[in-house]
């Protein structure tokens, strides 16, 4: 495979720019972990690792993530209560992945748990669009145009690139 799964490639605008929906704003603009407002606002929480895998950062992406080529993409679904809510990507690229061992073994321990408990943590502004999920590795679970968020990180100094789909089961917390 050259490329993910899916494709977040879209017309990202910053947040701050756009007239959100009301009932996934504060979703979107979530600064904390998005993994614990999920955890809070759910009896089951589960993370499925769909897929990862290296591969040659996508040509969309590399403004976010300048100078670097390769990254290991990492694809999950969040359910809450036995609902889809969140389909995320995360670009790591092999050098934050060397710095940083805990990213480099997640397994299927979310993303955000490691990130949030970092000390040096800081984040770019969160941008938004509206993407298209029609794959066979979502269609079971969701099809069809969904919010979405994504922003960089940078952790001790180490960048990563998180992109978050919004599914309708989050509009049942």
């Amino acid at each position: 495979m050259t490329k993910p799964a899916i494709s977040l490639a879209s017309d990202w605008q910053l947040a701050s720019a756009v007239t959100l929906p009301p009932v996934l704003e504060a979703w979107l603009l979530e600064p904390a972990s998005l993994t614990a407002r999920l955890k809070s606002r759910a009896r089951h929480f589960k993370l499925q690792v769909l897929q990862q895998q290296e591969y040659a950062l996508p040509e969309f992406i590399t403004p976010l993530l300048p100078g670097i080529a390769h990254a290991q993409c990492r694809e999950v679904l969040m359910s809450c209560n036995q609902l889809p809510c969140i389909y995320a990507q995360s670009w790591l690229p092999l050098a934050t992945l060397a710095a940083l061992q805990p990213l480099a073994q997640l397994g299927d321990q979310p993303l955000g748990e490691v990130i949030f408990q970092q000390q040096h943590v800081s984040r770019s502004e969160i941008e938004v669009a509206r993407v298209q999920l029609s794959h066979p590795l979502t269609a079971a679970v969701a099809s069809g145009e969904y919010w979405a968020r994504r922003s960089v990180f940078c952790l001790a100094g180490q960048p990563l690139l998180v992109a978050e789909v919004f599914l309708d089961g989050v509009l049942t917390l």
